[in-house]
C-alpha cells in the first residue's frame, strides 16, 4: 500500500468517523491523496467533468427525484390508495395489503424508496393505525419495508447509479428488477397474512363491486405512468433519461393541469426541495468518481481479482459473500454510497467468474433496500419516525420479520438467476 493512499484511507474513515457526510469525505481525502502523490489537485475536479460528461443517464437522476416529490404533493397517492383499497382491502389484514400494493404501483412511477415512505407512507400508516386497527409499530414496520420495492421496480434511481458504474444497460436492468419487486410484495403480503390471522386484525369492509370501476378510472390517469415509461424505453422511443423527463412532466401535468391539485408556491417548493436532494446525491456521484480513478490507479480491482482466483473461490460462494458484506454495510451506510463507492471493487471479479451484471445488480440494488430497514442506520426508520412520530423502538420491534422474508427473497434471487434474466432475454439480453 501506498504513502499516498495509506494518507487517503486514514483521512476518508476519520472524516466519515466524526459524522461528515460520505461525498465530502472522499473528495476531501482525495485531494490529500493526490497532494502527497505529488499529483495535480485540479485532478479531483477533471475526473468529476470526465465522469459526468460520459454518463448522459445521469440526468434521470433529479428528473426521478422531481416526478417523485410532485406526486407525493398532489393527490395521486389518495386516488391510488383509494384504488388499492377497493382490490386487496378486503381480505384478512387487508390494509397491510393496500400498503404493498401502494408501494408495487408507486414504485413505477418515483424509483425512491424515501419518497415511497414519505408520501404514500404516511397517509397508509393512519389509515392503518385509525381506530386502533393496527398497532403503531407494526403499521410503521410494514410500511417501511414495502417501501423497499421503490428502487427495484422500474424506474429505479440505484438501477441507474449501477448502471453508469458497471456500464451496463439501463434498460435490461429496469426489466431485470420487475420478477425481484414482484417477488417482494409477495413474501411482504403472506408474511402480513399470517401476522394478520395470529394477531386477529380487523377485516375492512369490503367495498362494493359496482364501485370498483368509478375508482378505478379516478386513479387510471396515475396507472398509466408505469406504462407510459415501460413502452417508452422498450418500444425504442425514448432513452432511459427522455423517459425520466418525460415521467416529471406528466407527473407535473395530471398534478398541475388534470388534477389541479398544485398551487405555483407549492411547485416552487417542490423543485427547491427536488434540487436539493439531487445536490446531495451529485456529491457523492463526484466524489465515487475520484474514487473510482484511485482505485484503478492503485489496482486495487485486479489485486482483488487475483487474491480471489488464488483462494478458488466459486461465483456462488463470491455472491454469497458479497451480498453479506453488503447486507452488514447497509446497517452503517446508505444505498448511494454502497452503490458508487463499494460495488466497483467487485465488478472485475464478477466478470473474472463469470457472474452476470445484470444479475449481481439486481441482488446488488435488492441487498443495499434491505439495508434501508436494518437497525442501527436505517434511514427508512428514520424517515417513519419523522413524518409519522412513530417512536424508532416500536418500529425496530416490528421490522425484524420482514428483514428476514425480503433476505428469504433475495437468497431466492442468487440461487435462482434465471428469475431474474427471464424477462431482458425476452428483450434480446445475452446473458
Amino acid at each position: 500500500m501506498s504513502i499516498e493512499l495509506t494518507i487517503f484511507l486514514i483521512t476518508l474513515f476519520g472524516l466519515a468517523g466524526i459524522g461528515t457526510p460520505v461525498g465530502y469525505s472522499i473528495i476531501v481525502s482525495s485531494i490529500m491523496y493526490f497532494t502527497f502523490g505529488d499529483m495535480d489537485v485540479a485532478l479531483a475536479g477533471e475526473k468529476i467533468l470526465q465522469g459526468l460528461y460520459k454518463s448522459f443517464v445521469l440526468l434521470a437522476v433529479p428528473l426521478f427525484i422531481t416526478a417523485a416529490n410532485i406526486m407525493n404533493v398532489g393527490t395521486i397517492t389518495d386516488r391510488l390508495l383509494s384504488f388499492c383499497v377497493a382490490v386487496v382491502g378486503r381480505f384478512k389484514g387487508g390494509l397491510g395489503h393496500v400498503n404493498v400494493v401502494a408501494s408495487l404501483i408507486f414504485s413505477g412511477m418515483s424509483g425512491s424508496a424515501v419518497a415511497d415512505a414519505a408520501g404514500i407512507g404516511k397517509i397508509i400508516i393512519g389509515m392503518m393505525t385509525k381506530n386502533g386497527r393496527y398497532t403503531k409499530g407494526y403499521a410503521a414496520a410494514i410500511t417501511a419495508a414495502s417501501a423497499t420495492i421503490g428502487p427495484i421496480i422500474p424506474p429505479s434511481i440505484p438501477m441507474v447509479l449501477y448502471s453508469v458504474i458497471s456500464d451496463t444497460s439501463i434498460g435490461y436492468l429496469f426489466l431485470a428488477g420487475i420478477v425481484p419487486g414482484l417477488i417482494m410484495g409477495l413474501v411482504l403480503m403472506i408474511m402480513n397474512t399470517i401476522i394478520s390471522h395470529k394477531r386477529n386484525f380487523v377485516t375492512e369492509e369490503a367495498v362494493p363491486i359496482s364501485k370498483l370501476p368509478k375508482i378505478t378510472s379516478r386513479a387510471f390517469p396515475a396507472l398509466l405512468m408505469p406504462a407510459i415509461l415501460l413502452y417508452g424505453i422498450y418500444g425504442g422511443v425514448t432513452t432511459p433519461t427522455e423517459a425520466a423527463a418525460i415521467a416529471a412532466l406528466y407527473a407535473l401535468f395530471l398534478t398541475g393541469i388534470f388534477y389541479r391539485s398544485v398551487s405555483l408556491k407549492s411547485l416552487y417548493q417542490i423543485f427547491v426541495d427536488s434540487a436539493r436532494s439531487s445536490a446531495a446525491v451529485g456529491v457523492v456521484i463526484g466524489g465515487a468518481f475520484i474514487l473510482n480513478y484511485i482505485v484503478i490507479s492503485e489496482n486495487i480491482p485486479g489485486a482483488l481479482t487475483v487474491f480471489l482466483q488464488e483462494l478458488d473461490v466459486s461465483p456462488f460462494m463470491f455472491l454469497i459473500f458479497v451480498n453479506v458484506l453488503v447486507l452488514l454495510l447497509g446497517c452503517f451506510l446508505d444505498a448511494t454510497t454502497i452503490i458508487l463507492v463499494i460495488v466497483p471493487l467487485f465488478i472485475p471479479v464478477c466478470k473474472a467468474l463469470g457472474i452476470d451484471l445484470i444479475h449481481f445488480g439486481v441482488l446488488v440494488v435488492v441487498n443495499s433496500m434491505i439495508g434501508l430497514i436494518t437497525p442501527p442506520y436505517g434511514i427508512l426508520l428514520f424517515v417513519i419516525n419523522a413524518v409519522t412520530g412513530i417512536s424508532l423502538k416500536e418500529i425496530i420491534s416490528e421490522i425484524w420479520m420482514f428483514i428476514g422474508v425480503l433476505i428469504f427473497a433475495l437468497i431466492i434471487m442468487i440461487l435462482f438467476p434465471e428469475l431474474i434474466l427471464w424477462l431482458p432475454e425476452m428483450f434480446g439480453y445475452k446473458s
